[in-house]
């Protein structure tokens, strides 16, 4: 059965585009075999404002929860987010509901044996602390 993914892409500023994100993302999805459920887009919007001031990461998150996607995809794990509180927060709640990571600047994919195996010894968080999260 194919993942069902949600991509979210985000850009801090309106002269920036989402669009190379988008691409991209879509490309991966596609030669995984990924079936792309929904793009949750914000832009113009900080990655350091929490989950209710980015209507596309809520709307995200309330899909995760509701089980209408399986795996979450993202350019950078910046694009989540700026603040480590609300970064691990968000972390702990797709692992809470078995919900997958594909991060891919940062090559973190949560459907591979190498990445359930960081996810569960937590080594994938120096590659997050590097990015700048």
């Amino acid at each position: 059965m194919a993942k069902r993914v949600g991509i979210y892409i985000r850009v801090s500023t309106d002269g920036q585009t989402t669009a190379n994100q988008r691409r991209e993302l879509e490309a991966v999805a596609t030669r995984s075999g990924w079936e792309v459920v929904g793009i949750y887009e914000d832009a113009g919007i900080s990655g350091t404002k929490g989950r209710d001031k980015r209507p596309g990461f809520d709307r995200l998150l309330r899909d995760a929860t509701a089980r209408k996607i399986d795996m979450v995809a993202a350019w950078s794990v910046d694009r989540l987010g700026r603040s480590l509180q609300h970064l691990v927060g968000f972390l702990n709640e797709l692992q809470a509901l078995g919900c997958d990571l594909y991060l891919h600047q940062q090559a973190i994919d949560t459907t591979t044996p190498l990445g359930r195996g960081n996810r569960k010894d937590g080594s994938w968080s120096a590659p997050m602390r590097s990015a700048g999260a």
